[in-house]
Formats: C-alpha cells, sequence, structure tokens
C-alpha cells in the first residue's frame, strides 16, 4: 500500500467515522423509541455501514477500479439516504420543539 495523501485522508476519515460511530451507540441509549427511535437506529445502521465503507478506501489502490467504483456509488447513495433521514428527523424535532 503506498501512503499518500489520498491514504492520510481516508485514514483520518476513518477515525472520524470511529469517532461518530461511538457518539451515536452512546447517544443511542439516550434516544425514546417510536418515530424518532427507529429512525435512529437506521442513522444507527448507516454509521456503522459508512465505517466499514470507509475501512476499505486506504485499499482502495491494491482493489479492482470496477470494485472501487462501487463502494463509491455505495457511499454516496447511503450518503444520501443519511442525509434524507438527519433532516427529517431534525425537522420532527424542531416540530415537536415549536408545538
Amino acid at each position: 500500500m503506498k501512503f499518500d495523501i489520498s491514504t492520510g485522508i481516508s485514514i483520518a476519515a476513518i477515525f472520524v467515522m470511529i469517532y461518530c460511530l461511538f457518539l451515536v451507540l452512546k447517544l443511542g441509549k439516550q434516544v425514546p423509541g417510536g418515530v424518532v427511535g427507529k429512525n435512529w437506529k437506521f442513522l444507527t445502521f448507516l454509521v456503522v455501514l459508512f465505517t466499514l465503507g470507509y475501512l476499505t478506501t486506504p485499499f482502495f489502490s491494491l482493489l479492482p477500479p470496477q470494485f472501487v467504483t462501487l463502494m463509491a456509488s455505495l457511499i454516496f447513495f447511503f450518503g444520501a439516504i443519511y442525509v434524507v433521514i438527519t433532516v427529517k428527523l431534525i425537522y420532527r424535532i424542531i416540530e415537536e420543539l415549536s408545538a
């Protein structure tokens, strides 16, 4: 594995994702059930999925280009789903606080 700026950024991203995973799991114990709890469980699943995906990024140079393209596409797709769920969850929280 060749170490370059991309590898360094990937390693930094992995540490950030591991930290996020820790926070998501810690906060998950305080999240109530219902719609918020259901969304939180799905967000937790996505953070686990992202963390696993990010763990592969330092090895992209060793993988076939088709696999790298597929991994990047999946990360983008699930990232978009993550953003939608997060925005909807924040919207619901703001609605509840405004009521």
